[in-house]
């Protein structure tokens, strides 16, 4: 494991988010964060809103349930349909057209639902994605309602 020396993290490579919570807080501080006011929340200023009705120790205790599900976060490029020819023929070095433009916003899928786009950035050599647009949880719902 290679060990980091960046000054401001004295433990050397233990964290391997600190670039990204710098990269966080640096966006906090340029005031590019803006959040739908239709999610609520502790960010956008609204409150939050309940998950359901009833006791509130209760539903607490229901989304802590959840919290550490893991789930499938992908970033999509783009898509293209080929034929299986030309998909044998793919070797080192080969150019496979998608149908995205260059600096067009990504999109972001959790278990192949989209509920988010965004455009990549790199923090310490490694890609990210800055979240532009996320889709309102109502959206969300219709979305999977019908798929």
């Amino acid at each position: 494991m290679a060990i980091d020396s960046d000054p401001n993290n004295p433990g050397g490579g233990d964290d391997p988010f600190a670039g990204w919570a710098e990269a966080l807080e640096e966006q906090k501080g340029a005031g590019a964060q803006t959040i739908d006011a239709e999610q609520g929340g502790p960010l956008s200023g609204a409150p939050a809103r309940p998950y359901g009705g009833g006791n509130g120790d209760a539903q607490v205790q229901d989304i802590n349930m959840v919290l550490d599900i893991p789930v499938q976060l992908s970033v999509e490029l783009g898509r293209t349909k080929v034929p299986i020819k030309y998909i044998l023929q793919l070797a080192q070095g080969s150019v496979v057209e998608l149908d995205a433009l260059a600096g067009e916003p990504m999109d972001v899928l959790i278990n192949g639902y989209l509920i988010a786009q965004g455009e990549v950035v790199v923090v310490n050599d490694k890609f990210g994605i800055r979240l532009t647009d996320v889709v309102t949880p109502s959206e969300r719902l219709r979305r999977v309602s019908r798929g």
